[in-house]
């Protein structure tokens, strides 16, 4: 019997938020992966702390909730130990950009096989409107009611700068195109980064501003990294500039955890080995 991957719990997030978008279109890619014959207790969500975090209790799939910012360690001492299972993060923009900044840049510098998915909604929206590394120049919040005057930072930019190979922009009311990169970001082999611009209803919504200026990337070659580079500088997550929504940057490079020996061995040989660990440690 097939399962349905959404659990009973009652769902909290306020009405308009646009993680549901980011729930609908994971849940669907899982399933279609399942469909296709991945088993789903090999898929592993992994959670940071913001609202974006409450995904792990509606999906049912194997989750963990990590601590603030910290999403990354757990992530790629699952995906070491497994190298099998298919491990995915979501943070949020406050959540990745601040408090985990070093992690996500580590992670694409080493190409970890992650699927990293940011629910940017550019403002610290669980403790009601502070303000985050990515919210616009001036912005007015909670912490900072005369405006900010921190320039945002350029995550697609950054990603490129740090080695990732596949970075890519997806907007929660293009729902389609966002189910269409999340599974370019799950089949990606190595780090797969997708900066999600995602719709905070209550405490900034940039419906209209996204409305009026996103477009999907076409004729763009993304094997081409300078060109990736121009594409994802287009816009500073502060301007009225055009927003692209697609993949800036693609590439195959080895990956960190081709490198340890343990991960390269059979799936028993490899619970073997894990086994021989653990009867290790519990006898010192």
């Amino acid at each position: 019997m097939s399962r349905s991957l959404i659990t009973e719990t009652q769902n909290t997030w306020c009405p308009g938020c646009g993680n549901f978008a980011i729930e609908h279109a994971l849940k669907a890619v899982i399933a279609a992966r399942v469909e296709e014959g991945f088993p789903p207790e090999n898929v592993v969500l992994v959670t940071g702390i913001g609202c974006h975090a409450k995904i792990a209790d509606y999906l049912d799939v194997n989750s963990f909730y990590a601590i603030h910012g910290r999403t990354i360690p757990v992530a790629t001492g699952i995906k070491l130990a497994n190298p099998d299972l298919c491990v995915i993060c979501c943070a949020g923009d406050g959540d990745c950009y601040a408090e985990g900044l070093d992690h996500l840049i580590f992670a694409a510098k080493r190409n970890i096989d992650l699927t990293m998915i940011v629910h940017n909604n550019r403002v610290y929206g669980l403790t009601t409107g502070q303000y985050t590394p990515t919210s616009p120049l001036h912005f007015k919040g909670r912490s900072t009611p005369g405006g900010t005057e921190e320039k945002p930072l350029n995550p697609p930019a950054l990603m490129l700068a740090s080695g990732a190979t596949m970075v890519a922009r997806a907007y929660t009311r293009k729902l389609d195109h966002l189910s269409t990169i999340i599974r370019e970001g799950i089949d990606h082999p190595g780090f797969a980064f997708i900066d999600v611009l995602q719709i905070c209803a209550s405490f900034f919504n940039m419906t209209e501003y996204y409305n009026e200026r996103v477009y999907f990337i076409e004729g763009h070659d993304s094997s081409d990294f300078w060109s990736a580079w121009q594409k994802a500088r287009e816009w500073d997550y502060s301007s009225d500039a055009p927003i692209a929504l697609g993949t800036f940057y693609r590439s195959e490079e080895p990956m960190f955890d081709e490198k340890y020996r343990i991960t390269r061995q059979s799936g028993e040989g490899r619970k073997r080995t894990v086994r021989k660990l653990l009867e290790h440690r519990i006898r010192q």
